[in-house]
């Protein structure tokens, strides 16, 4: 089932979500999540984003995979990032609960992290790259921050009025 996608201005963006325990239907939701999310033609989706303040998300780099990206298509429950990288990069990120905006945001291009995955098992693993870039923006999603609150002060007042456009045409 596609799920609606909530937009910029929505106060459950700003919200920070909440564990999922096992009696949560998990796996339907990450189900209806992967179907908004391919129709959409997104790479990640946080539960926030489809008003579900729980601490799931999902990454499918399918849009985006090729030769140098290989497909990733996992979901994530009750993730955590346990260590950061000391290597940081630039790299343009949007959003699909902010459309039609993209920015540089600076993010490092490690991390360790530990989640429990479609079978709620935990896993502990090592990302790089583009898979450690989306968990990072999707994880940010569970604690109430959005990529834009990652961008000078002055970037972000450069894209007010794009923001505000957003706000007024989602209600």
């Amino acid at each position: 089932m596609i799920l609606p996608i909530i937009k910029y201005g929505a106060s459950v963006l700003r919200n920070k979500s909440a564990d999922i325990d096992k009696a949560d239907d998990f796996e339907h939701l990450s189900a209806n999540m992967f179907e908004t999310l391919k129709k959409s033609q997104g790479i990640g989706l946080a539960g926030p984003q489809v008003n579900v303040l729980k601490n799931l998300f999902i990454i499918d780099t399918t849009p985006f995979t090729d030769n140098e990206t290989p497909k990733i298509e996992k979901a994530f429950f009750n993730p955590e990032i346990l260590h950061f990288g000391d290597k940081i990069y630039d790299y343009e990120e949007g959003c699909l609960s902010i459309p039609g905006i993209y920015e540089n945001v600076k993010r490092p291009s490690t991390i360790e992290v530990r989640y429990r995955d479609i079978n709620f098992d935990i896993k502990e693993e090592k990302l790089e790259g583009i898979e450690a870039r989306i968990f990072q923006h999707e994880y940010d999603h569970l604690e109430g921050i959005l990529f834009i609150d990652r961008i000078h002060k002055l970037k972000r007042k450069l894209i007010n009025k794009k923001l505000q456009h957003i706000v007024k045409n989602s209600h």
